[in-house]
């Protein structure tokens, strides 16, 4: 069979698929990727002004406040925006069939937009778990669980009516990350509220328990939130965009099955010298090594799916943000693992270079992938021969790109000073620098790291305004093509069933 994406065999048929809650995800991804952007740069800012960028008389606005809410709103917000949409279109075309459930796809959109809005007035205002990511209360945690079953059985019932015989691969990894992130969120968020009318609650879990089910969670949330889910764009849109089938589908395969059996042990690596066992550390440690494999198994296929076609790079600069960000993927899993190991976690945990790896992944790859997914899909959604401009988008991918390198590059430096710092002792065996010191060393760097994200976001707010010209260009009769199958002739592969 072949397995490529893209072929002419089958026109698209506007009645066919249900692509208005598709569209409503797309302009809530770019919605929400400014405003959590936004909140980046200003907690940015405040650690490296603090005196400027102190609000006394709104509390709400400080660091504290801030961070969290950045952190929620760029993952989820934004990347839970982008995985809900882009999933909607995928399992349609993949599968030749029109999203299961009626009207419960708009309750998932609407349902979760609620859920953003609870989480994010709820950080706003302490309200918080007060868990290592800040969670929400126990009745933000409960309406996700509501959303997040609906959105489950609309992929689930899209799948099960399809008509292409085969499921696409990209399907394999949207359902990894939809069926473990809802475990992850019921296991990790196991509550009592104090009581019906009041906000507080009480954990099910103390103590280092707690403590290894929360890095449980949230490794596993970069694993398949942000790793499986985004795995799942770049093996549907990158095909289709080079016009280019998969590179191996076997290859694909591996890489699901490796990648979701290694990632759920990987957690304990993030509490090494802790009271958790020494054994259960050094498990998430070897498992998070083996990482690597499977890891970088994807970012080659990935990028040799351009194979015949590596000259639209130089062409077209969508296609150039999608090799940047497999390249990003890459990388940043080469050196997750790496900090896992414990002689090289002990320099690193706590330091900005920590800060650096995920900003390297959050918007290197994350980021990159996110905005070409979007690039490709505004013309396809509102039927438009093109984007409304090609240069805007090189202006994008230029000015992001060089956010991204200042950014991870100032906190890397600053990390390794950090680390080194803290661990420098005086002949008499005293520590060499008080923390203040260490702070004040890292002024230049948080500038650069400033700097860096107000670029990213400089970016995204270009990709805004070109979409929205976009939108407004006159409507063509001609749309994408809608098939999973390649546009070039395909190698026969064993399908995933």
């Amino acid at each position: 069979m072949s397995v490529g994406i893209g072929s002419g065999r089958f026109r698209s048929d506007p009645s066919r698929y249900s692509d208005g809650v598709v569209r409503a995800g797309v302009i809530a991804t770019m919605f929400w990727a400014i405003a959590g952007l936004a909140a980046g740069v200003v907690a940015a800012a405040q650690l490296a002004w603090p005196n400027v960028f102190y609000f006394p008389d709104a509390g709400w606005l400080n660091f504290g406040r801030l961070r969290p809410l950045h952190t929620s709103a760029v993952i989820f917000a934004f990347g839970g925006n982008a995985l809900i949409a882009t999933s909607f279109y995928v399992v349609q075309r993949t599968c030749k069939a029109r999203l299961a459930g009626g009207a419960w796809p708009w309750f998932v959109f609407w349902g979760y937009q609620l859920f953003i809005v609870l989480a994010a007035t709820g950080y706003l205002a302490g309200i918080t778990q007060s868990k290592e990511y800040a969670e929400p209360e126990w009745y933000v945690d409960l309406w996700l669980t509501v959303v997040w079953v609906a959105y489950l059985l609309v992929f689930l019932g899209t799948i099960w009516k399809r008509k292409e015989p085969h499921i696409y691969v990209a399907n394999w990894f949207y359902l990894a990350f939809i069926v473990t992130i809802a475990l992850l969120h019921v296991v990790n968020n196991l509550a009592m509220p104090v009581g019906l009318l009041e906000a507080k609650s009480y954990s099910a879990f103390a103590g280092v328990q707690d403590a290894l089910t929360q890095w449980w969670y949230g490794h596993n949330a970069v694993g398949f939130f942000l790793t499986a889910g985004f795995l799942a764009m770049m093996y549907y849109f990158v095909p289709k965009r080079a016009e280019r089938p998969v590179y191996s589908y076997r290859l694909s395969i591996v890489h699901f099955w490796s990648l979701i059996f290694i990632y759920i042990w990987a957690g304990p690596h993030h509490l090494h010298f802790t009271a958790l066992p020494q054994w259960t550390q050094t498990l998430g440690m070897t498992f998070s090594v083996m990482l690597w494999m499977p890891s970088w198994g994807g970012m080659i296929n990935g990028l040799m799916t351009l194979s015949g076609a590596w000259d639209k790079i130089r062409t077209d600069p969508v296609i150039r943000m999608m090799v940047v960000a497999i390249a990003f993927y890459g990388m940043a899993t080469f050196e997750g693992p790496l900090m896992s190991v414990r002689a090289v976690n002990a320099l690193s945990h706590y330091t900005d270079w920590t800060i650096g790896h995920v900003h390297s992944g959050a918007l290197g790859w994350n980021g990159f992938i996110t905005f070409a997914c979007i690039y490709c899909l505004v013309p396809w959604l509102w039927k438009k021969e093109r984007l409304w401009s090609n240069t805007l988008v090189e202006w994008h991918f230029w000015i992001a790109t060089t956010g991204v390198l200042l950014y991870i590059s100032s906190m890397w430096v600053s990390g390794i000073m950090e680390g080194l710092m803290w661990r420098e002792y005086t002949p008499q065996g005293y520590l060499a620098n008080a923390f203040v010191e260490t702070v004040a060393a890292k002024h230049i760097p948080n500038i650069i790291r400033t700097l860096g994200g107000l670029m990213f976001l400089v970016g995204a707010l270009i990709m805004s305004y070109n979409l929205w010209r976009t939108i407004r260009m006159p409507s063509t009769a001609k749309a994408e093509l809608e098939s999973p199958i390649a546009a070039a002739p395909a190698p026969v592969a064993i399908a995933a069933e």
